[in-house]
């Protein structure tokens, strides 16, 4: 691997791994059920602290044993082999299948831009075929292609802001007013809107697959985590107070895309497409991302004896290029069976599980490992980090509440998981 990346590669990747199509749609679900501009604006805000919170707690694990692994080297380094095998595993499962359904998304919004695109599979397949084999020549052209096009989605992202507060828009037709949840009902509505926001934020910790790879990982991973952060809060909480200042509540929850509505009054039918042209270049980030991510968790991985050993081959350009081709092939599996929702959906459960290991694998390598060297030390420790465990525990409990079935079969893949653990190690010990 090569130690060529440095703070703007470790935002723009997270950037890329976060502005998706989650704040395109999310300001209309939160919208639609908790019609409160003060309500919507507390979940956001609450939203950027957690993640705050998380990227204090995860920049010190993350600092202190840099690696392609990720959360895997974590968990593995804290709480032993099969937690880490685990977490690895899905880790690298959900990146793919996330590729999959982001290579969909970028197939249909082509198509409203460009009708002659009328096939979406066939898109979404070039698309990541064409980003993978940009990857395969090397670590600078994609960590380039990620820096430019976040850089692209950042700046069209204040754009937009800038021109609900100081430019002309073309007034929105009004509705009638959404009546707001009391009681237990607006609990249950504020509950799912706060994870709908931080499932939004989620991708702030990109850097943290590039241990390898960073010039000084124990400076430049907290860095890059706590300032994503901070830049992710403000373009999230901009643009929704520029969309109620242009929609409002009620209009924000009549669309199904409410950022390209905020475009096209403010420059008309012209504005939609430009916003939707948008979203196609952050999906095209958003892909090149995890992309990237996902061949250096299994990478990582087969290092350490979980897969093939031709998996940590890296040609001349600093690509895993086999782990590369594999992840790939594995996208496409769930994009050409259109597998990649129930995927997600199951592996959610993890996804959520994964926040809590890394910020308790704080606490545990504090008492394991106190004399081990840390670069960067979680601030307000214990504080801060004992209200990120506590966080990602209430999250945990609201994501299987809210989607019990796919969360008991993310629970049954955990108990089918430990014989084939067991198989696996086997299997590398033998090697």
């Amino acid at each position: 691997m090569l130690r060529i990346l440095g703070v703007t590669f470790g935002i723009a990747v997270s950037l890329g791994s976060s502005i998706g199509s989650g704040i395109m749609r999310t300001p209309s679900q939160i919208a639609s059920r908790m019609p409160s501009e003060w309500l919507i604006m507390s979940a956001w805000a609450i939203g950027a602290i957690y993640s705050l919170l998380g990227a204090w707690s995860l920049a010190e694990v993350g600092a202190m044993i840099p690696s392609s692994g990720a959360y895997y080297t974590i968990a593995r380094r804290a709480f032993g082999d099969y937690i880490g095998f685990v977490v690895g595993w899905n880790d690298w499962v959900s990146n793919c299948s996330a590729v999959a359904a982001a290579g969909i998304l970028v197939g249909e919004y082509s198509r409203d831009v460009l009708p002659r695109l009328d096939h979406p599979l066939i898109t979404a397949t070039a698309v990541t075929v064409v980003i993978a084999l940009l990857q395969w020549r090397g670590i600078r052209w994609g960590s380039r292609f990620q820096n430019i096009t976040s850089a692209a989605t950042a700046i069209v992202f204040f754009v937009l802001i800038l021109g609900a507060f100081v430019g002309q828009h073309r007034a929105v037709e009004s509705s009638s007013a959404l009546s707001l949840p009391s009681g237990v009902p607006l609990v249950f509505a504020f509950v799912l809107t706060l994870q709908a926001v931080i499932y939004t934020f989620d991708g702030w910790y990109s850097s943290i697959y590039f241990g390898d790879e960073l010039v000084d990982p124990g400076r430049e991973m907290p860095r890059s985590m706590i300032h994503s952060v901070i830049l992710l809060s403000a373009i999230f909480l901009l643009i929704n107070v520029a969309l109620f200042r242009v929609l409002g509540v009620a209009g924000i929850a009549k669309e199904d895309l409410p950022v390209a509505a905020l475009g096209e009054s403010l420059v008309g039918h012209s504005g939609e497409v430009v916003v939707k042209a948008l979203m196609i270049v952050a999906l095209l980030a958003l892909i090149n991302s995890v992309i990237l991510a996902a061949t250096r968790v299994l990478y990582g991985m087969s290092r350490d004896g979980w897969g093939a050993r031709s998996f940590t081959h890296v040609n001349s350009g600093g690509t895993p290029s086999i782990a590369l081709g594999v992840s790939v092939a594995v996208t496409m599996v769930f994009l050409l069976s259109g597998s990649f929702n129930r995927v997600i959906a199951i592996t959610a459960f993890f996804f959520v599980a994964k926040y809590g290991i890394s910020y308790l694998a704080v606490f545990a390598l504090r008492r394991r490992e106190p004399d081990t060297g840390r670069p960067y030390r979680s601030w307000g420790y214990p504080w801060t980090v004992a209200l990120a465990v506590a966080g990602s525990g209430a999250f945990l409990v609201g994501a299987f509440f809210s989607d019990e079935r796919n969360s008991l079969y993310g629970l049954a893949l955990l108990l089918v998981s430990y014989p084939v653990y067991r198989l696996t190690k086997k299997y590398a010990l033998q090697k």
